[in-house]
């Protein structure tokens, strides 16, 4: 079975719960944006709760359905809700 190797990228909230701010994950073919954030959920509580609000964007683009198979070298950014204005 092939791998990806997919770029994780935490702001804000999200880089506190995960206390690193990037990271490289290598994920089988067929991974998702949702089978991807469920492997992350698995690492606490803490980071489990900051990513069941936030928001992704694979490769720069806001991810509307999160079954969608991630591509090799692709990176997504975790988003949590963002106050101010």
């Amino acid at each position: 079975m092939s791998e990806l190797q997919i770029t994780v990228r935490y702001f804000a909230a999200a880089r506190a719960a995960a206390g690193i701010e990037t990271e490289t994950l290598r994920c089988p073919t067929g991974t998702t944006v949702h089978t991807l954030v469920e492997g992350l959920a698995q690492r606490g509580p803490e980071l489990a709760k900051v990513l069941a609000r936030c928001s992704f964007l694979r490769d720069g683009v806001a991810v509307r359905d999160k079954n969608v198979a991630l591509q090799t070298t692709e990176t997504v950014d975790v988003l949590p809700p963002f106050a101010g204005g």
